[in-house]
């Protein structure tokens, strides 16, 4: 009896450390991903409370960082300018990532050539696209000076220094890079789509028009839903593409809350507001997302 407990006590040995190998391999990871991540976040939400500025001053002041964050105009630009850039940047990519996908889900010929088409410029960061289109866009440079070498020498297109319409160059960088995206997702719900049901809708009569529109587009809600939460994030979070295009300007006129966030912080020695706008931009996110995640859960309960 002492030889085969002697070899069971090797082998369950073993069998323990084999079970719990992988959290043992994986704990330093998540230990230091906890640290870095939530607790910076912890952090920050503390330093909002605080009347730090150029350091960090640990004594609590409530929130006085947060009036006066509301109170600058600055802020209340960098918002406007949010909403504008999240609105047209969100619609656009949905509209045409939606009609690329529709294209391609006819099966025409090349769709694997033209689907990598679309998706190349969602493989390059926001920070070349920016650059990228700050050529382009550069009325010394890019789409004025060539059509004005084409003997059009009226022509104008200085949006990128003109301070009304500088914002939306932003929307155009952003929404040629995240389409492609969009229509990934698209047409992933599309290729979904049962070929019972549009069988039965072609036996009734209905058109490709009818078809897509009142019965397959409204099937593709989760598609959406999920579609406008990942633009809406890049949306909040869109520092690299504006910092590449305009640096924020001309004057404050592409400012949004994420540059604001770093001007103030880095810049102004404003450490204070500046977490005070970075939690303002955690709890937008966390008010789209947190709905989202909950109706996630609540379906896979159903």
């Amino acid at each position: 009896m002492s030889s085969v407990e002697g070899s069971v006590k090797p082998r369950a040995a073993g069998w323990r450390l084999e079970r719990w190998l992988p959290q043992l391999v994986v704990s330093p990871i998540f230990a230091l991903s906890l640290f870095f991540v939530y607790g910076f976040i912890a952090w920050t939400v503390y330093i909002s409370f605080t009347k730090s500025r150029m350091l960090p001053v640990y004594e609590f002041i409530g929130l006085a960082q947060y009036e006066r964050l509301w109170a600058t105009p600055r802020w209340h630009v960098a918002l406007e300018n949010l909403f504008v850039f999240g609105g047209l940047f969100i619609f656009g990519c949905l509209l045409i990532g939606l009609l690329l996908a529709i294209f391609l889900d006819q099966r025409i010929r090349a769709e694997g050539v033209l689907r990598t088409i679309y998706l190349y410029p969602m493989a390059l960061s926001f920070i070349v696209t920016g650059t990228a289109w700050k050529w382009i866009l550069n009325p010394g440079l890019g789409i004025e000076k060539l059509v004005r070498d084409m003997g059009f020498p009226n022509f104008t297109f200085d949006w990128l220094v003109n301070p009304e319409m500088a914002i939306y160059t932003v929307v155009i960088a952003g929404i040629w890079q995240s389409s492609g995206y969009v229509m990934a997702l698209f047409l992933a719900g599309l290729r979904s789509v049962d070929d019972d049901i549009l069988k039965a809708a072609a036996i009734d009569g209905a058109g490709p028009i009818r078809t897509y529109a009142g019965i397959i587009l409204p099937m593709l809600g989760p598609v959406l839903l999920s579609a406008v939460i990942i633009l809406t994030h890049l949306a909040v979070k869109s520092f690299d593409l504006i910092i590449a295009l305009t640096g924020g300007g001309p004057g404050y006129a592409t400012d949004v809350p994420a540059t604001f966030m770093y001007a103030y912080a880095f810049q102004r020695s404003e450490l204070g507001m500046a977490a005070a706008s970075a939690v303002m931009m955690l709890a937008t996110i966390l008010a789209i997302m947190v709905p989202y995640l909950y109706s996630e859960l609540r379906e896979k309960d159903r």
